[in-house]
């Protein structure tokens, strides 16, 4: 007999999730019944994971694009010209810096417009403006035309976190939330691998042709295939149906609070800032997206000297030196495959012994065991660099950094969705906003760092650094719960 069916039956029902139904008396609509094969919590598993996995393929191609350039730069600011270090760095991280800014618009789009529109509308926006970028005429108009795609690249990484929340109840979203963690942390470590032989072989602008083609593709798939989930605007859609049809004007949704009326200014005024109330105003969510921001930058300041150092102290080619992360690709492989095992299963086994009343809270012990292997890296890598090792040995040494970070990340996302599960999409656009934005900078940091400290020293340095930041975590577990509860975040 399985954990599940020794439960008393009283215990499962009130750890079911209760939905709001229809009371046309009160003139409320809702669901028809708590099992309303409409309802996206009720949807078979095979069309959940489909859901999923149409908003999952955008999500790998977007971060793609963010270091697919990377090795090509070289090749650009010699068409150009340019000797500027700052610029050339721009031309990576202007894709960044619009990852920063989207979410602030798309992330609240779509908790009113609804996802489908949202991500059709982002991912075209992130197709049509790569075509620039492989068009571009000088250095300028291709940082223009990062940050723009960088702009609608954004929105399937915020609108994801609002995909899961919608189909998946808290018991499972670690295992959903892993499946879509894998292309915003391991992507970014393939398009190095992939631009390196593309920019040797093709040239640069034809990194840009790939994503395009590739982009396209995918961007036509998901218009086909994708649906609705948000649950306020079906139930805002059935509304409006069933005023029509039984001519009940008076009628409202569930999700809208009696007598409550907001026109369309004051909507969008209290709609578009729900990023921004959540960063300033929620201590949680403000410690939560420092802390994986930083480590996030850190992820891009590797990135910095991974190349070069492959290149210039082991002699490696430009589309061989992509190789160089291997260690960091497979790190995150493995850390995928733990998280995913073991982040539901341990939020399931603390609600069994919390009389099987779930709280957000019980994602954060798993955060400790991860965090501790990212200052691991810094000493290992960092000092097999500067002793000037055998190449396999820093290569091994980036492996504890991903390793840490897939289950860092996915974690304290996990715990933002299950802590706004309404508004998942603006919660996760305030991770997303301020990883990419430390994404954007701290890289700007790491020529001059590693000229003044060298690889070991300057490596070190992030190493305390994300040791010191393990008290995170440390904290959270003991204080996130009362944080979370005193400072409630109005975001209606």
């Amino acid at each position: 007999m399985s954990d599940e069916e020794k439960l008393p039956q009283e215990d499962l029902a009130s750890s079911k999730e209760i939905y709001p139904v229809t009371d046309l008396r009160k003139g409320v609509v809702g669901w028809d019944s708590q099992d309303d094969p409409s309802n996206p919590r009720n949807y078979p598993a095979s069309r959940k994971w489909l859901q999923l996995a149409t908003v999952s393929i955008i999500t790998f191609i977007s971060p793609f694009a963010s270091s697919v350039f990377a090795p090509g730069v070289t090749f650009a600011d010699r068409e150009f010209g340019n000797t500027s270090t700052i610029r050339s760095s721009l031309a990576v991280t202007a894709y960044l810096f619009g990852y920063s800014s989207g979410p602030l618009l798309l992330s609240p789009l779509s908790e009113v417009c609804g996802r489908r529109f949202t991500l059709n509308t982002a991912t075209s926006i992130f197709v049509v403006f790569q075509i620039g970028c492989a068009l571009a005429p000088n250095l300028s108009a291709l940082i223009v035309f990062r940050f723009l795609t960088g702009f609608g690249g954004s929105g399937c990484l915020t609108i994801g976190g609002g995909v899961i929340s919608d189909l998946f109840e808290p018991e499972r979203r670690g295992l959903a939330l892993s499946f879509f963690s894998f292309g915003p942390l391991f992507a970014p470590v393939i398009g190095p691998i992939c631009g390196g032989f593309i920019a040797q072989r093709a040239g640069w602008r034809w990194a840009f042709w790939v994503l395009v083609i590739v982009g396209g593709t995918l961007t036509g798939i998901v218009m086909v295939t994708n649906r609705e989930t948000n649950p306020v605007i079906l139930i805002h859609r059935k509304t409006k149906a069933m005023r029509k049809e039984l001519n009940r004007p008076e009628l409202r949704s569930c999700y809208v609070k009696e007598g409550q009326t907001r026109g369309p200014v004051s909507l969008l005024a209290k709609t578009f800032t729900r990023v921004i109330r959540l960063l300033a105003t929620s201590p949680i969510v403000v410690i939560l997206a420092l802390y994986i921001a930083s480590v996030y930058g850190c992820l891009y300041l590797l990135f910095t000297t991974i190349t070069t150092v492959f290149q210039d102290q082991y002699g490696w080619s430009v589309e061989i030196s992509g190789l160089s992360y291997f260690g960091l690709g497979l790190g995150f492989f493995v850390g995928q495959v733990v998280f995913a095992a073991t982040s539901d299963w341990m939020v399931t086994r603390l609600k069994r012994r919390n009389n099987n009343i779930f709280e957000p809270e019980m994602r954060l012990p798993l955060c400790l065991p991860f965090a501790l292997f990212v200052p691991v890296s810094f000493f290992w890598y960092g000092w097999s660099v500067q002793m000037k090792t055998h190449w396999i040995v820093p290569i091994i040494g980036l492996f504890p950094f991903a390793f840490g970070l897939i289950g860092v990340f996915g974690t304290l996302q996990a715990y933002v969705i299950d802590s706004y599960p309404q508004y998942a999409a603006s919660g996760v656009g305030a991770l997303t906003v301020t990883r990419s934005l430390f994404g954007a900078l701290l890289p700007l940091a790491g020529p001059p760092m590693y000229q003044s400290l060298g690889y070991g020293w300057g490596n070190s340095l992030l190493g305390f650094i994300t040791l010191a930041m393990v008290l995170v975590p440390i904290l959270l577990n003991r204080v996130g719960a009362n944080l979370r509860k005193r400072f409630v975040v109005d975001l209606e």
